[in-house]
């Protein structure tokens, strides 16, 4: 435990963060899940239509530091890419 006041405080705030950073990073899961989801269903209007909710979460939660930006970009481009392919072979 913390004994100095500033390290309390410290340690409220990290709680906060870590509370705050885990809801955003399951927001993001459950809109790449729902994403997954609808490719393995086949219907080429959910995944497009779920793609299109899932870009802004991700990219929200790239803003908001929980994740990297580049990790962002990594989970939006490989998304796109199955859509896309799902969408070309149909």
């Amino acid at each position: 435990m913390a004994n100095h006041k500033s390290a309390e405080k410290r340690n409220r705030q990290s709680q906060v963060r870590r509370l705050r950073n885990r809801a955003n990073r399951t927001q993001m899961r459950n809109a790449i899940k729902a994403v997954d989801a609808a490719i393995l269903d086949g219907s080429q209007e959910d995944a497009s239509t779920a793609l299109g909710v899932a870009v802004p979460i991700i990219a929200k939660t790239a803003s908001k530091g929980t994740i990297h930006k580049k990790n962002a970009s990594r989970k939006v481009s490989r998304l796109t890419k199955r859509v896309n392919k799902m969408q070309a072979s149909a």
